[in-house]
């Protein structure tokens, strides 16, 4: 069925004149496509070095705001002969996709005749960095809650975790509280995933780019580094000293300074000033001196100071989120109301004594309530608890890349090629009233934990590979994935129709 797309002109013509002269006063420019907007306002979402300008954008098709980001080289014949490399990085960055990690969306090539550019779109986080919240805290003489900070670090991890068992391993080199910033719903992002692989990927001359600036040059954020940072043993052990020196900082609200830099001191005293022995083990595991002697991040997610949340009732709150038709929003308040609330929910016999009861009256709606929120927001990823394994990274494809030469239409981008493996699938098959056709319900989960739930009437004369060839065409499913799709579809059709025939 095709979609039309109506014009903003065809639908109020004076109004639009007035709108337009206010908005070609903002826009800067467009992205070739015409998606991305380009606004005047600059913007700082953290210490993204090697930038050259950031900017406030607006997403037309999904009508967000985002981040225009810009990357300038000075000599175009250099940047040709690197032309290859610089596309294959960005096009691994744009398959990096964790919901604590700031989104890569989209970058393009623009070549003019003596130099060069790469611009590219990331996610826009506008609730501020963990560094700007530390320091509101501080001045309203507030002290850091034990919980948000347990559950800030878990986000964390569980980012570094995903990088750190990418394939191939992604460090991410410049972890701090500038970094790493803060949504209103509690959720962590991390940004600036791109300046080690900027660093490391594009080893060119300064006099022919603008140079990529090393964070250990700054005396405010050196601390966050270990004293490795910068060695050719360097691993992954780097990001865990970091992320230890921002676990430090979240409890005690601010490392003192001499002047603009922490000294060794400075960190020893704010390491004393923690009250909780388990949160000061913690941190001293991450800023052990040693990068041998640092746990992985996947380990630091089960260390006691953090494993609050009993892995089944996670599991179950992520199934209970994950099954179809019962994730309305007032379906928790609909069955509490049908449970007493003296009623035994468990009980724990006792020898010799007698049982310990807990009752449904001890267990608040409110507070079930905001945890399922808090794992629909990603809080609590289940990724966290799987058996650690490399995600391999899936070789991004140049159908989704913009070309300069595209010509500006106002029609929607194309599909893009899906590249994850589907590694379960379920269907249901119901005929409908007119019982000619069939009702199908899929249900797919892929590699990255992602969940899809696909459904569609089938005629009688359709065939189990010209559907699984259109999942392929509308990305739902990955090429490599067609043939089993296309057998597994075909498998029901024939348990379906048997009883028929």
């Amino acid at each position: 069925m095709a979609l039309a797309h109506l014009s903003p002109s065809q639908k109020e013509p004076e109004r639009e004149k007035e709108e337009e002269s206010e908005d070609e006063s903002e826009v800067l420019e467009e992205s070739p496509c015409g998606r991305w907007h380009k606004r005047k306002e600059q913007v700082n979402q953290g210490n993204m070095a090697g930038i050259e300008c950031t900017y406030l954008a607006m997403d037309t098709e999904e009508g967000v705001e985002v981040v225009w980001n810009e990357l300038h080289f000075t000599d175009k014949k250099v940047f040709k002969t690197q032309e290859d490399k610089i596309r294959t990085m960005f096009q691994n960055l744009m398959v990096i996709d964790h919901p604590n990690v700031v989104k890569f969306h989209k970058y393009w090539l623009d070549v003019k005749e003596s130099s060069a550019r790469v611009v590219f779109i990331t996610e826009y986080v506008s609730s501020g960095s963990l560094r700007q919240f530390l320091k509101k805290t501080k001045k309203n003489h507030k002290t850091m809650n034990a919980k948000a900070w347990k559950r800030w670090c878990t986000q964390i991890l569980s980012a570094l975790s995903y990088l750190h068992s990418c394939d191939p391993v992604i460090i991410h080199g410049n972890l701090t509280n500038d970094t790493i910033f803060i949504q209103h719903n509690g959720l962590i992002k991390i940004g600036s995933v791109w300046h080690r692989v900027f660093a490391n990927e594009l080893p060119m001359p300064d006099h022919l780019r603008t140079p990529l600036k090393t964070q250990k040059e700054e005396h405010r954020t050196i601390h966050f580094f270990p004293p490795e940072y910068g060695s050719i043993e360097e691993c992954t052990a780097v990001d865990i000293f970091s992320f230890g020196m921002c676990a430090l900082e979240m409890g005690v609200l601010e490392i003192q300074s001499n002047g603009d830099k922490v000294l060794e001191e400075n960190v020893k005293r704010a390491i004393h000033a923690l009250e909780d022995p388990n949160m000061k083990e913690f941190i001293l595991q991450c800023l052990s001196a040693s990068p041998k002697k640092r746990p992985s991040a996947h380990d630091l997610l089960f260390h006691r100071v953090l494993f609050e949340v009993h892995s089944l009732k996670l599991l179950a709150t992520h199934c209970f989120l994950n099954t179809p038709y019962i994730t309305q929003d007032s379906l928790l308040e609909e069955k509490t109301k049908m449970i007493d609330p003296q009623g035994i929910m468990a009980s724990v016999p006792r020898k010799g004594q007698s049982a310990v009861l807990w009752r449904y009256s001890q267990v608040g709606s409110m507070e079930l309530d905001k945890f399922l929120e808090d794992v629909r927001n990603g809080i609590y990823p289940l990724m966290n608890f799987a058996v650690s394994r490399p995600h391999v990274l899936p070789r991004a494809l140049s159908q989704s890349q913009e070309d300069l030469q595209t010509v500006k239409t106002p029609t929607p981008e194309p599909v893009e090629v899906e590249t994850r493996k589907v590694i379960q699938m379920h269907c249901s098959l119901e005929r409908r009233e007119d019982k000619a056709r069939l009702h199908l319900t899929l249900y797919l989960k892929l590699e990255d934990k992602l969940h899809r739930h696909l459904s569609c009437d089938l005629l009688p004369n359709e065939s189990s590979q010209t559907l699984a060839s259109e999942l392929v065409h509308y990305g739902f499913i990955s090429e490599d994935d067609c043939q089993k799709m296309a057998n597994f579809l075909e498998e029901a059709l024939i348990k379906q129709r048997s009883p028929l025939n």
